[in-house]
């Protein structure tokens, strides 16, 4: 099934949550990424993503440093969500949650990449000419990394039965 979005994949809620999930994909600007330290510590961090499709995955940008990253060395298993406010009305708010693993991407996969990735973070032409890293500054020994969370599982909101009796049940997609 395609939609506008371009996810070409069915889910078992029907289309109408195909072009949900789009939607939030596209307008989720920010996910927020939960981790877990070796230690067993629970981090969460809000991080500016690009996404891909066939297998969806997303990619974010951050300091090898950074707690959730040394987090992901050391337990991959990973969970967070995407967020939505619309105008602010009510019926406008959507989100999904997600589980996958995360990991650095290679260095052939920062060079494949790259491009797409500061595209969809810095729309405007202007900031991406001024703030996007060359891919050398993305490779080891550099301390910034690109890393992709492989979604696994993917739940949206169902809204149709919030209507009747306003509980919040999540619905899940069936991902391709």
């Amino acid at each position: 099934m395609e939609s506008r979005w371009g996810l070409g994949w069915g889910v078992s809620v029907g289309f109408m949550s195909v072009e949900r999930v789009g939607r939030i994909l596209a307008e989720a600007r920010y996910l927020s990424l939960s981790t877990v330290s070796g230690d067993g510590e629970p981090w969460s961090a809000v991080l500016q993503y690009a996404w891909l499709v066939r297998p969806l995955r997303f990619l974010f940008g951050s300091a090898t440093g950074a707690r959730h990253c040394r987090d992901v060395e050391a337990r991959p298993a990973v969970s967070g969500s995407l967020f939505v406010t619309g105008d602010g009305d009510l019926t406008d708010v959507d989100g999904a949650q997600f589980s996958g693993t995360c990991r650095e991407l290679t260095e052939a996969e920062v060079r494949e990449h790259h491009a797409t990735f500061y595209d969809a973070l810095l729309p405007d032409e202007k900031d991406r000419a001024e703030y996007t890293l060359p891919v050398e500054a993305l490779l080891a020994p550099a301390d910034h990394r690109i890393y992709q969370i492989t979604v696994d599982r993917l739940w949206i909101v169902d809204t149709s039965t919030w209507i009747e009796d306003r509980i919040d049940r999540r619905v899940e997609v069936t991902l391709p």
